[in-house]
């Protein structure tokens, strides 16, 4: 063997095992706070796994996701790609003021899943109800196709949702929105860009609202999920919240926590999401009483994040609002805790959702 070949392999052998001693030996997180996710972990060593691949293949992901300084390169990797004018990096990508991910192509057996998860619970609980639909469509309807990049049919995607699901009243609300009803740096919409959403939704299921609100401003550092993915510097957006005194009033219970909670948890703006001061984020089943309205109207939500949102602009026209979550609890268990008996009930699901519906159960 030539000199210079064994140089080259003995300085190869020793990058390797360095970045194999630094990766593991140095401290990481399990958590990452700027992506919102768990890193990979250390893979399981066995024979099995050397032989046949899985441990390269699952530690090569374990020193990707925990290299030191790793936030620090990913926003080099982002300024670079930026620079090079590259139209996303990962999927993320930045048109004016906006940070978004694409969201495509199409999927239906994800949709389809979707479809049979809502069917389900039509099929054992919604008899007696009058039952509706929506579609929160993303932002990418409104920045994708004008900034160049890859988007889906939107109206291939609301035909292939409605035709399957018959059983339910669709209700459209894509023309009420654009691109700025939603925040810069994040997934969701601006709540107080949606009034008008929630007067459509309360009036084609018979219900007027009178919304009258007061806007408070929550925080104006909040750094949404995109801006994390992105790696980018980027200026953060503001929360604002509206409030009346029917709101101030309402009483939420949510499944499994002891005692009554606020609409809005401001002890949420101190956490990872801000975003979850609305109805204190993600949760199984929440129960918002409304003691200002007499009529036992009740509504029922289906849901993801979405909602958290916009529900309290709707809580003037029921005595009880439920919402459900069907990422953290079993359809085959709703009925233990939800009265469906003579309701009004809403599947509200965002393009996003229903296209990567694989956590519905």
């Amino acid at each position: 063997m030539k000199k210079s070949n064994l140089m080259i392999i003995i300085t190869m052998s020793l990058f390797f095992f360095g970045m194999f001693t630094w990766t593991t030996l140095t401290e990481t997180p399990d958590y990452s706070d700027s992506e919102r996710r768990v890193l990979a972990s250390f893979p399981e060593i066995s024979v099995e796994a050397i032989l046949d691949g899985d441990f390269a293949d699952d530690f090569d992901e374990y020193a990707t996701e925990r290299f030191p300084s790793r936030d620090m390169w990913r926003s080099i990797k982002a300024y670079v790609s930026k620079g090079l004018m590259q139209k996303d990096n990962n999927s993320i990508y930045t048109a004016g003021d906006h940070i978004s991910k694409v969201e495509y192509p199409i999927n239906t057996t994800m949709m389809d899943h979707a479809i049979n998860v809502m069917s389900k619970v039509d099929e054992k609980y919604l008899d007696s109800c009058n039952v509706y639909f929506t579609i929160i469509p993303d932002k990418n309807r409104y920045l994708a196709k004008e900034s160049g990049h890859l988007s889906i049919d939107y109206d291939k995607f609301t035909d292939y949702m409605t035709s399957k699901l018959d059983f339910a009243e669709y209700i459209e609300i894509a023309d009420l929105l654009e691109a700025k009803d939603y925040y810069n740096t994040d997934t969701h919409w601006r709540q107080e860009k949606i009034k008008d959403v929630a007067n459509r939704l309360s009036g084609e299921m018979g219900k007027s609202l009178i919304g009258d609100f007061e806007e408070k401003t929550a925080t104006s550092s909040f750094k949404g999920v995109y801006l994390g993915q992105s790696a980018l510097k980027w200026e953060p957006d503001t929360i604002n919240y509206l409030t009346n005194d029917v709101i101030e009033a309402a009483q939420v219970k949510i499944y499994e926590a002891d005692g009554i909670k606020s609409v809005y948890n401001m002890d949420k703006l101190k956490s990872k999401d801000p975003y979850e001061l609305f109805l204190s984020g993600n949760q199984p089943i929440v129960m918002i009483d409304n003691p200002y309205n007499w009529t036992n109207d009740r509504l029922i939500i289906f849901r993801d994040s979405f909602a958290s949102s916009i529900t309290p602009l709707m809580i003037e026209a029921y005595s009880e609002i439920v919402l459900v979550d069907l990422r953290y609890i079993s359809s085959d268990m709703i009925g233990e805790y939800v009265d469906f008996e003579n309701v009004d009930v809403l599947f509200m699901y965002s393009t996003s959702m229903l296209n990567n519906s694989f956590a519905m159960k």
